[in-house]
């Protein structure tokens, strides 16, 4: 079942309400419908220099986020295999609560990614799969930090934080031109470090649905079930992109 709302994170920004993420969420499809529109007649802009600003600050916040993560789940001695959120007062508890709220946000400003593809008119690039994913990672968070912000969730921080600082790495050496492509003969392993995360999540949440763990089952179910769906799309993204298009 699911919890209570934590009282410590409810007044914070974006979380005390559904209607702000919700807000922020229709004004994201508005821009993903409308925006190759108003593009339509107008050329393409470059960007270079805010892709790669963008890019190496998302690449600092993951790493922060990481490193937030790793060391608040050492100093706690969390647990791989069940870990309760602690809803105390405490300043371990009160730090993960934190990075929670953090990687929450991360996923608003993520969805500049989708706004600078259709500024650069790389309509290709906003796919179901990336539509999807970011939009949904929105709600996601934000339930994860106004019910559980810390426990079981700290391993989805962790590993995706970490994936997204080589992710970002990546984009940013992409956003600096032509020249920069030989050097990105990494992309297939990217895709294939994000199919391990996902494999690693869902083994994680599923385990705790056959054992007795103070975690809410509610939450394990629906990250299990959604970690499914980004398996499958991407193990066919890696498919049409890394094997059929070779063929």
């Amino acid at each position: 079942v699911f919890c209570f709302l934590d009282p410590r994170t409810d007044p914070w920004p974006l979380v005390y309400s559904p209607l702000p993420v919700t807000l922020v969420f229709a004004s994201y499809l508005l821009v993903v419908a409308l925006g190759p529109l108003f593009m339509q007649q107008r050329r393409p802009l470059e960007l270079r220099g805010l892709l790669v600003a963008y890019n190496l600050a998302m690449m600092t916040l993951s790493s922060y986020m990481f490193y937030e993560f790793l060391v608040t789940s050492v100093l706690g001695n969390y647990s791989y295999l069940c870990q309760p959120v602690d809803y105390s007062q405490s300043e371990l508890g009160m730090r993960m609560a934190r990075v929670c709220w953090w990687f929450f946000f991360s996923k608003v400003i993520e969805l500049l990614d989708t706004v600078f593809f259709i500024l650069r008119k790389k309509q290709e690039q906003v796919t179901f799969l990336h539509v999807y994913h970011h939009g949904t990672m929105l709600f996601n968070w934000w339930s994860g930090v106004k019910y559980v912000p810390g426990g079981q969730a700290f391993f989805i921080g962790l590993l995706n934080s970490f994936v997204h600082i080589f992710m970002y790495g990546y984009y940013a050496l992409a956003s600096l031109g032509p020249r920069m492509h030989r050097h990105l003969w990494w992309k297939r392993y990217l895709t294939i470090m994000q199919l391990c995360q996902f494999v690693a999540i869902a083994a994680h949440s599923s385990y705790n649905l056959f054992t007795e763990c103070p975690f809410p089952d509610g939450f394990n179910t629906a990250v299990f079930l959604y970690i499914l769906s980004l398996m499958a799309l991407f193990l066919h993204f890696y498919y049409q992109t890394y094997i059929r298009g070779k063929q």
